[in-house]
């Protein structure tokens, strides 16, 4: 494999440039006419305009990248992830015209892209499931004798479902024919396909998953746990690794059952699969997806594997050249996506101009983005500028890590989540590992982070009052303020802050 090209924008397409790159082998960027001056364009060999700013023009036409791709003599496409990274038509069509996809086969994608028929597959296996449904519904009565059985509250998901969309929490048989009629709906316009299914409702789960690896030769490993409770409108913003929850048992446990997922579907190349984890730590198996995860960062800080170079070796046909056994557990890692998003505004997606951007650097922080000063955030994609991870020797010291990052990193010009990021490490429940996928419904309030802004606000006040009566003094009062034993008060107040 001389050349790929990577079918996605952004810092993941700058992360799988850069380990091709370490490769010997060389890139070709795709981007729409909203990315012509991006990080990601300039790094790559070799790069193609493939249409207009909207996705549906440009980083969704899989017809236009894989011309692109045989003209330029392309020998594989690496997806990403999103976009058209679990389009099993597109991997078709990739492997059709004689280019390898750097994914799994698209057999693999289809049954995984549904939830209902990736139970079924699991289910072989004596994969533990959530009590529900077992397949899809499509008449209230069917749904409401389902409910009498599992026991309210249930939930109701769309099989073709992500992101929380197509999904509907019933705390009774009363509200069901609506809830059920909207979950539907929001399926159907959202997926195009408004197959639903029940399961119990698990009031307060831990979001775990498990990442794999699977070679062409059924060789199938589990790189260990992450933990991605910390969630928003049901997507992830802060995960890590390894989970503070669980013991060594109970993750061989989840581990080998991530592995019969992969077999249930002949897995090949890196996949995750998710569980949820009620109180009593029993896990159950929700769904698996076939791709790169955002988070595949934290899983790569503690095991030291590069998951997108172990997806280019399996994909040209090499075996794993490591076995469970070889992978081990090596310190503690915890992840921030960094989104344009207004915390206080409900996390509402922002546009603007990057008018200052600094990256923190130091020991124990890596930063995935694909953006730089001066550049707009456009209204076209997802709002996430950047992975910030914090590594350390244990949990703590990741964590003390990620908070000295997120302190560093200088972002002017959009509203940002790493305000947010510093509320969720800082909180009791956090720090202590007792937290679930209600943390930010339960603590997060849109007012504890005003009042650190006025307290930052009240501090650049009384710098500017200092400043403003240091301009109209006499030199050796100056003098005598910037010695060590003259500082002021206000600089006192801005160090205990920090801290």
């Amino acid at each position: 494999m001389q050349k790929i090209l990577v079918a996605n924008r952004g810092e993941i397409a700058l992360r799988v440039m850069k380990s091709a790159r370490e490769m010997g082998i060389k890139t070709v960027a795709v981007y729409s006419e909203a990315d012509r001056n991006a990080p990601h364009v300039r790094y790559a060999d070799e790069a193609v305009c493939i249409g207009p700013a909207a996705s549906k023009d440009s980083y969704l036409r899989g017809d236009k990248i894989v011309e692109f791709a045989k003209q330029l003599q392309v020998d594989g496409i690496h997806p990403g992830y999103g976009f058209l990274s679990e389009n099993a038509a597109f991997a078709r069509l990739v492997e059709e015209n004689g280019i390898t996809f750097i994914g799994p086969t698209p057999d693999s994608i289809e049954v995984m892209g549904s939830k209902l028929a990736a139970k079924e597959a699991a289910k072989k296996f004596d994969i533990p499931m959530v009590p529900g449904s077992g397949g899809a519904i499509s008449n209230v009565e069917e749904a409401k004798a389902i409910g009498e059985k599992t026991g309210y509250p249930i939930l109701i998901k769309a099989s073709a479902g992500g992101g929380g969309k197509g999904m509907r929490v019933v705390q009774s048989a009363d509200e069901l024919e609506e809830q059920m009629l909207r979950a539907q709906s929001e399926a159907r316009s959202s997926f195009g396909d408004d197959s639903v299914f029940i399961e119990k409702y698990v009031g307060s789960p831990k979001h775990i998953e498990v990442q794999i690896l699977g070679d062409n030769y059924g060789n199938i490993v589990y790189l260990f746990e992450r933990e991605c409770s910390v969630q928003r409108r049901h997507q992830k913003v802060v995960e890590e690794a390894p989970s503070s929850c669980l013991d060594e048992a109970k993750r061989k446990a989840i581990g080998e059952a991530a592995v019969k997922v992969g077999k249930s579907c002949a897995y090949i190349g890196a996949g995750t699969v998710e569980f949820l984890v009620d109180e009593q730590l029993n896990f159950y198996f929700l769904e698996m997806n076939t791709r790169l995860q955002v988070e595949h960062p934290v899983t790569e800080m503690i095991t030291g594997v590069d998951l997108v170079k172990e997806q280019i070796k399996i994909a040209r046909g090499e075996p794993l050249s490591f076995t469970q056994q070889d992978l081990q557990i090596r310190g503690h890692a915890v992840e921030l996506r960094v989104y344009a998003e207004d915390p206080l505004n409900n996390f509402l997606p922002d546009i603007g101009r990057l008018e200052q951007y600094k990256k923190p650097e130091g020991p124990g922080v890596r930063v995935d983005d694909g953006y730089e000063e001066g550049m707009d955030i456009p209204i076209y994609y997802d709002p996430m500028l950047a992975k910030l991870v914090g590594y350390g020797k244990d949990r703590t010291e990741a964590i003390d890590r990620l908070l000295r990052a997120i302190h560093d990193y200088k972002i002017v010009g959009v509203k940002n989540t790493l305000q947010f990021g510093r509320f969720v490490l800082q909180h009791p429940d956090f720090v202590s590992g007792k937290f679930d996928t209600n943390f930010v419904g339960k603590n997060y309030q849109p007012e504890l982070l005003k009042r650190e802004d006025e307290h930052e606000m009240e501090i650049a006040a009384l710098l500017a009052h200092y400043l403003i009566e240091q301009s109209d003094a006499k030199p050796q009062v100056t003098s005598a303020v910037t010695s060590q034993s003259g500082k002021s008060n206000w600089v006192k107040n801005r160090s205990s802050y920090r801290d």
